[in-house]
């Protein structure tokens, strides 16, 4: 396993639409590793979810493990959202935004179809922490980061704030 570099805002690459998986190439043993490589990269940051799109592979496929022991590993390619109920205000971060924490108001249920690793079918209802998570993840495949909720001023301010982060790194 490796570990895979994660894009950062501003970076235009996370704009990307990501296109669907052929649901064969599931069977590919590169692909399986690629999940394991972004399970590995997503535990390390840590995080709890990674979307294909930022470690800058632009398929509609994200991991996620919101359990407290990281031992409940979730694949979902190709997701779609079906139906989404009530609302919700949930603090957010992202391993693409590092350091920055914003209330977001999300979709409180919803449930979502997808394929799993193995590329059977499977479809759940979610509330809470996981649904925050699938909802997040989706937007990445659809070039959304969670800064674009934000008013224009704290967006920019956010970006100047990890500008200067970067600089002061180098």
């Amino acid at each position: 396993m490796a570990l895979l570099p994660i894009l950062e805002f501003p970076d235009p690459r996370l704009r990307t639409k990501a296109v669907p998986v052929d649901p064969p190439r599931l069977a590919d043993p590169a692909f399986q590793r690629l999940f394991d490589d972004m399970f590995e990269t997503m535990y390390a940051a840590p995080g709890i979810g990674l979307a294909a799109s930022q470690v800058d592979v632009h398929q509609r496929f994200m991991v996620i493990d919101v359990s407290e022991e990281k031992d409940r590993p979730m694949v979902f390619v190709n997701p779609e959202i079906v139906s989404r109920e009530g609302e919700q205000v949930y603090q957010e971060g992202c391993l693409s935004v590092p350091g920055i924490y914003a209330d977001v108001t999300r979709a409180n249920e919803i449930d979502v179809r997808f394929l799993d690793r193995e590329g059977k079918p499977q479809e759940m209802r979610v509330d809470g922490l996981l649904a925050v998570c699938i909802q997040h993840e989706m937007d990445h495949l659809d070039g959304k980061l969670f800064v674009d909720y934000l008013s224009p001023l704290k967006r920019e301010m956010v970006r100047k704030k990890l500008a200067k982060a970067k600089r002061n790194a180098a």
